[in-house]
């Protein structure tokens, strides 16, 4: 039996209410029963077609329910401004999937006309229940409608560096694009990850990719092939390229290194300096290891910041760095770098 997540179980779907109840019952806080073909589903549902909670298997496990137990847990509607009599669901449009599968007439609703399309997304995004392409193409469309990333970061409740992580999906390279759509990656960081292998060698990239084609491509994956990558960039160096600070070729270097002795003054004498004891209460180098809305990272020393109270933080799942102001920055601890 295939694992379901915690919104294709059904589970808050029990009950059934099969009579309407009158306008002043919905009033006091108790659902209305609307009928089920007077609700059309949302034209700007971040879910698409192809999330995984409106698979026919996962409606068909959720229409099971609704038949034994009936719908408990009210969708939320509001007025269809164009058809009057019609609505268009704010939230549960898999109930309301599920409920026609199921036979259903009616459905219980509450009317909430106090909508935005902000409001599915947040929930969907709480409840895992979006995917990241689903989640970057909602930010896409905030972004071109002028909307700035940290105003939409506050709207949906996350970190900056999440939504500026998930924009970057809406401009991938196209092998890497095509992978994401099919779902072969599903993780942002992995794909994050791919975009920077792709600058470095990109047709590495594509034939990781072929050869991947309809397998997930997981972060331990990508990891030992970005190692990959760096040793055959590292491998590609001519041996006779003459060192700026020796004048030796590497070749000849080599041979110096196996015959255990350096002509060179300068590296005698780096080599014969001996090296100064450390103090044990001080850090050769520190690093600021940093909170922000949740989400740990460091601290940027080197990078001056536009304005003062404000500091650049590179943050450690994605990479992505931010400059933030200092205010909701939370210092953890300081490390050895």
């Amino acid at each position: 039996m295939t694992k379901k997540n915690s919104s294709g179980l059904g589970l808050d779907t029990v009950g059934d209410l099969s009579d309407f109840l009158d306008a002043s019952a919905g009033a006091e806080g108790k659902p209305l029963m609307l009928d089920v073909d007077a609700i059309d589903p949302d034209p700007e549902q971040p879910r698409k077609q192809d999330n995984p909670g409106f698979s026919e298997e996962s409606i068909k496990e959720l229409a099971d329910t609704i038949k034994a137990r009936g719908v408990k847990m009210p969708v939320s509607v509001r007025e269809n401004p164009e058809q009057a009599g019609r609505y268009i669901i704010n939230h549960g449009e898999r109930r309301w999937r599920a409920s026609k599968v199921a036979g259903k007439k009616q459905i219980p609703a509450f009317i909430d006309n106090d909508y935005s399309d902000d409001d599915q997304v947040i929930e969907n995004i709480q409840r895992n229940d979006l995917t990241a392409r689903e989640i970057a193409v909602h930010i896409g469309r905030k972004l071109a409608e002028g909307v700035s990333k940290s105003q939409i970061a506050k709207r949906l409740g996350k970190s900056p560096a999440f939504v500026t992580q998930h924009a970057a999906l809406l401009d991938l390279p196209d092998c890497i694009a095509d992978a994401f759509n099919k779902g072969s990656i599903r993780d942002v960081t992995v794909v994050n990850e791919l975009v920077t292998a792709y600058k470095q060698d990109p047709e590495e990239v594509q034939k990781l990719l072929e050869e991947n084609e309809g397998e997930d491509i997981t972060r331990s994956a990508v990891k030992v092939f970005r190692e990959f990558l760096d040793e055959k960039e590292s491998s590609k160096r001519d041996p006779d390229t003459i060192d700026a600070f020796n004048g030796r070729t590497d070749s000849e270097a080599a041979e110096d290194d196996t015959d255990g002795h350096d002509d060179n003054d300068v590296t005698d004498k780096v080599r014969k300096t001996p090296e100064k004891e450390t103090d044990p209460d001080k850090f050769k180098k520190a690093i600021v290891i940093v909170e922000y809305l949740g989400e740990q990272g460091r601290l940027i020393l080197t990078k001056r910041p536009s304005e003062e109270g404000l500091a650049w933080i590179k943050f450690d799942s994605t990479g992505v760095e931010e400059e933030l102001n200092l205010e909701n920055v939370k210092i953890i601890c300081l490390i050895e770098g």
